[in-house]
């Protein structure tokens, strides 16, 4: 079957076919039972506005683009709601990109296939490319770097503040011997944790030792394998706490430790970052530091609007965590040796 068109609708209705484009369009010059009668002609033909030619008119496309190297995992899918319903809210829709080939990513910016971008790239798009954004004036929010300039901005997580007040609890209830979990090395949250967890030991002038750095990255099955390694090549030191990247890579570790023979928390506290939904229903319920991630979706998708509608200078937004006390966490008591 043809598709419909405009000179379809025009010629049902009895009308022009620029009486029709206002009709659809909503320009405020028509009649409104005239208006009515196009509406109900377009909608019983089953018409479908042709947004490539609008897009070719305008020099907009509506549409913004979240650029990514993942969407799996409670993280994403709570901060890709948020965008996409605050998108909509503000008139937009929302392309997901999720790629990590760089040609992929700069031709969807440079080429103008979006309004503007919202990026969150595991193994971070370099300088040049943001000069090469820049010098394209390219629209952007990213979710992985601080950056504050005319049409580039970012809203993030203050990892670094939150990774230190984790440990600094962990710290406070006695746990000198502390591991941390950490993501993929080139993950802006994941450093930003990790440094402040070292700056917290240091602080408590406690030597650091690289040791106690395990790799999870930011997955429950590979932070379980990276604690059940540890205690195979570490038995003489394990930890009796274990500070997560993430919620998922907590869990990891908590199944790891039982598997084990450890308790959490009588004989191992564990604490993770996000509160995810699980996290307060899970055995025992997770402490954590809570992200506000789909706060973050929402200002990221404020923040590009305005950069794009309104000619806003891009700016750096930090939020920062609250931290949830729940049962996977207690003062230091006697443990039992390592298995």
């Amino acid at each position: 079957m043809p598709r419909v068109t405009i000179k379809d609708v025009a010629k049902e209705a009895g009308v022009s076919i620029s009486t029709v484009s206002n009709a659809l369009n909503d320009v405020d010059v028509l009649n409104p039972e005239t208006k009515k009668h196009i509406l109900e002609v377009a909608h019983r033909l089953g018409y479908v506005p042709n947004l490539n030619g609008k897009q070719l008119k305008s020099g907009k496309t509506h549409m913004l683009g979240f650029f990514t190297t993942s969407v799996s995992g409670p993280y994403f899918y709570k901060l890709v709601e948020s965008m996409a319903w605050q998108s909509e809210r503000l008139g937009y829709g929302l392309n997901i990109f999720v790629t990590t080939d760089r040609d992929i990513i700069l031709n969807n910016l440079l080429g103008h296939r979006v309004d503007g971008a919202i990026i969150y790239e595991e193994r971070k798009i370099d300088a040049d490319e943001v000069a090469l954004m820049r010098k394209n004036r390219v629209k952007a929010v990213f979710l992985d770097r601080p950056l504050e300039e005319e049409q580039m901005g970012s809203v993030i997580f203050d990892s670094f503040v939150a990774g230190y007040e984790a440990t600094s609890y962990l710290l406070s209830l006695g746990h000198q011997r502390i591991a941390y979990l950490s993501g993929v090395e080139t993950m802006f949250d994941s450093t930003q944790r990790r440094d402040g967890y070292l700056a917290a030991i240091r602080d408590y002038d406690l030597a650091a030792d690289p040791d106690y750095i395990l790799q999870g990255y930011f997955e429950e099955e590979g932070s379980y394998n990276a604690v059940r390694q540890f205690a195979r090549q570490h038995p003489d030191k394990f930890p009796d706490a274990f500070l997560a990247g993430n919620d998922l890579s907590a869990l990891g570790c908590i199944r790891a430790l039982r598997s084990l023979g450890y308790q959490v928390p009588d004989d191992i506290s564990v604490m993770g970052f996000d509160d995810i939904d699980i996290a307060a229903y899970y055995t025992p319920p997770l402490t954590t530091v809570r992200n506000p991630i789909a706060r973050q979706g929402i200002m990221a998708v404020e923040q590009l609007v305005g950069i794009i509608e309104r000619g806003e200078a891009g700016s750096l937004q930090k939020l920062g965590g609250e931290l949830i006390v729940r049962g996977s966490t207690q003062i230091k008591l006697r443990r039992k040796p390592a298995p």
